[in-house]
Formats: structure tokens, C-alpha cells, sequence
């Protein structure tokens, strides 16, 4: 945990995943962008959504549901398993350069078979895992692959580099969910968002992610590092799967406490991002508004948080 105020490096991956699925070389992927990063200055690099194997933008065709089957089985085996060393290379680079590194993952429970949970992992500067944050919501046609999360999993990290916390995509739209995290001082909140392609209709996503991303930054008074999948056209062509849009435009960025852009938003393009932290930023803006202090009212407004993980068995 900081004690005093002075100033880190921060890095936003906006990459591709490898495809078709293929978790290994994902991870590999990420490691060699750690390292350059680390290399670059960075004390902490943010992945995106689902990064490993890839976000799950495809539908079920109803005339072929085994296809859905075989889909659904080959993503799971590529899926990322927690226990059995999956991250072990991305977890010798954070050693390596002493970096944190934030990762999105499919993350398969070994216990069940069918159970995925859309997680976000923090891996320390030891390169041990902090944590992981299983998102408590998942969205629209996440539901078809995902498992809910619960409270247990709404921490926030005392790290050498400040008090890191974070959640994923629609996350940022639940205000009780924005605010549990708040509420435990956070100074740097990593966003992780899938980088939606446009709709067909002429929609378009970005705005979502550059307001909900902002104001986080601005609600919090903290430091928010938003990182969002970009496929190249090239990449997605591999993925071989039907009703999929894999045409995903990033929007990666790093955001102050004031709300303004310290780096990007970037669009349409692989790149790291890279934005100077200084951390008297954040007294300055709590100078104006402090939601955590004089501008709190606990006695009137108090968010209750389950961090209790129910299981499926209570025993009496």
C-alpha cells in the first residue's frame, strides 16, 4: 500500500487473442507483452474481457444445435483452470519484472464440468495470484456460457503501487457494484471490456465504454485503467465460428480522477497504451468532492455487501 503520493506507470493491452482458441499461445501472447511493457516502464498492465481463450461473441444456430455443442466443449477445454498452471508463464514475467499484471479469463472450475465464470485475475508483483474477481452479472448472451459470481469476490488489493481493485464491462453500470469497490479506498480501478462490435443496425458501443469508464474515474475520485479487446480482420477470419462478429474496435484508455484522458482512447488498431500515474491527483480532486469522506453520509445511505460465497450445499 502507497504511504505517500508520487508517480507509477500504467499499461492498457488492446490485443487480439490468439484463434482459432488456442489458450496456450494466448498466454504466451500476454507474457510477451508484459515483458515489452515492463521493459516500457510499467509497473502494472490491464488486459481486456475474456482475453484467454476469447470473449464468447457467437449464438446458438437452433437447426444445428450440436454445433453449438462442439463449440461450446472446445472453448471450455481452452478455457483457463486456476488450479492447474495455466498461468504459470504469465505469472514468471510478473515475478520476473516485479509488475502486476490484470488479466481477463474464461475461467473453468475443475470440480464441474459445465461451470465457467467470467474472471478477472490479479497477479501480484511476486507473480502469486492476489486474486480474482468473478463477475457477479454476467451479460445479454454471456448468459449461455457463464456462471454468476457473488460478493466474495468485490476486493479491493493493497499493492506497492496503490490499492487496486476492478470489475468487468456492464459491472460498470450496477452502481452498488461501482460503489463496493469505492468504498474500500481504491486508487487504481482496472475496467475490462470486450471492445463490442458495431451493430449491424448502425449502433455503435462506444460511447458505453468511454462514459462508463469516465465516470467511474470521476465518481471515485481514482485512477481507472480501461482495457478493450481489438480482433484484427485478419485474426478473426480464423476463428471458424458461425453468427459471429469478432469485428471488435477496442476503446482501451487511462483515465485520472477528474475524468479526463491521460492516454487514448484508442480504436481499430493492437497496441499497448501507456499514461504516468501521479497519485497527487487524487487528494487534489478529493479536494472538490469525496465520496468516501466529508461527502459521505453512512448514517443515511449504506450499501450492504454479501462477501459470503453460499456454495451449492448448506450444512446444518
Amino acid at each position: 500500500m502507497k504511504d505517500h503520493y508520487d508517480k507509477i506507470v500504467a499499461a492498457a493491452a488492446q490485443i487480439s487473442p490468439v484463434l482459432p482458441f488456442h489458450k496456450s499461445a494466448t498466454i504466451e501472447k500476454a507474457s510477451v507483452h508484459v515483458e515489452e511493457a515492463s521493459r516500457q516502464g510499467a509497473h502494472i498492465v490491464v488486459f481486456p474481457e475474456c482475453f484467454v481463450p476469447m470473449y464468447p461473441n457467437w449464438s446458438i444456430d437452433f437447426a444445428e444445435p450440436g454445433v453449438w455443442e462442439d463449440h461450446l466443449t472446445e472453448f471450455m477445454l481452452h478455457s483457463v483452470d486456476l488450479d492447474s498452471g495455466d498461468l504459470d508463464p504469465l505469472k514468471q514475467v510478473a515475478r520476473s519484472y516485479k509488475t502486476i499484471v490484470v488479466i481477463g479469463i474464461n475461467e473453468r472450475v475443475k470440480r464441474y464440468d459445465g461451470m465457467l465464470y467470467n474472471s478477472l485475475v490479479f497477479i501480484g508483483q511476486d507473480g502469486e495470484i492476489l486474486g480474482v474477481h468473478r463477475k457477479v452479472f454476467p451479460s445479454n448472451r454471456e448468459k449461455l456460457f457463464h456462471t454468476r459470481g457473488n460478493g466474495s469476490t468485490l476486493q479491493v488489493f493493497d499493492t506497492p503501487i496503490g490499492r487496486l481493485g476492478g470489475l468487468i464491462c456492464y459491472e460498470h453500470l450496477q452502481p452498488l457494484l461501482k460503489y463496493a469497490c469505492i468504498a474500500q479506498g481504491e486508487q487504481i480501478h482496472c475496467a475490462s471490456w470486450p471492445g463490442w462490435p458495431n451493430f449491424k443496425t448502425g449502433r455503435s458501443n462506444k460511447h458505453v465504454i468511454d462514459i462508463a469508464s469516465r465516470a467511474y474515474a470521476l465518481e471515485g475520485q481514482c485512477f481507472v485503467i480501461a482495457s478493450s479487446l481489438y480482433v484484427p480482420p485478419s485474426e478473426a477470419e480464423k476463428a471458424n465460428l458461425g453468427h459471429a462478429d469478432w469485428s471488435f474496435f477496442g476503446g482501451s484508455a487511462i483515465i485520472g480522477p477528474s475524468g479526463e484522458y491521460i492516454a487514448g482512447p484508442v480504436y481499430d488498431q493492437e497496441t499497448v497504451i501507456y499514461g504516468e500515474l501521479d497519485f497527487r491527483l487524487i487528494p487534489k480532486r478529493k479536494a472538490s468532492i469525496d465520496v468516501t469522506g466529508r461527502d459521505s453520509a453512512p448514517e443515511v445511505i449504506q450499501l450492504k455487501l454479501n462477501t459470503k460465497n453460499p456454495g451449492f450445499i448448506s450444512e446444518e
